[in-house]
């Protein structure tokens, strides 16, 4: 067969679905309020061809930037020659979902908020930046439990 260079060419896995999943999308995707600023990851729904990304942006993350009734745009950022270029992709909702990355940081913010707000009740100082990983601390081996074993070399027999 002659070789395809086509917009969804060897996309066979990406855009494959779960299998609880297929079927069109539920209306709690629609439903979905982005704002301008909002970071989102593009993953393209294979079960809605309107509005569907190149496969170069499936698992991206990027800022939305324009919000229309049924689509978002988002900013993008892609290496060529090597330097990055801002893309700017137009995306139907089903193809988009806020991104997770910085869920951890916004908990971070809180519990360090809180912390802050115990500590100045108590009159204490608090550390509230992160810590590497401190080496474990030292410990003795006793020699009672842990007798040394001499290994002998055993002789090679077959049992045929």
């Amino acid at each position: 067969m002659p070789h395809s260079f086509g917009i969804r060419a060897r996309t066979r896995h990406m855009f494959r679905k779960n299998i609880k999943d297929h079927g069109m999308p539920s209306m709690a995707t629609f439903l979905v309020d982005y704002r301008v600023g909002d970071i989102v990851d593009i993953k393209a729904n294979a079960s809605e061809q309107k509005g569907l990304p190149h496969k170069f942006y499936h698992g991206k993350t990027g800022i939305v930037y324009n919000v229309t009734p049924r689509a978002v745009g988002v900013i993008v950022y892609k290496v060529v020659n090597g330097r990055y270029l801002e893309k700017r992709v137009n995306v139907r909702v089903e193809h988009v979902r806020h991104s997770k990355c910085r869920k951890e940081f916004l908990d971070r913010v809180k519990s360090n908020a809180q912390k802050k707000k115990e500590a100045k009740e108590k009159g204490e100082t608090v550390q509230l930046k992160r810590q590497p990983v401190m080496p474990r601390e030292s410990r003795v081996v006793s020699i009672k439990n842990n007798v040394p074993q001499t290994l002998t070399v055993q002789p090679y027999e077959t049992t045929i």
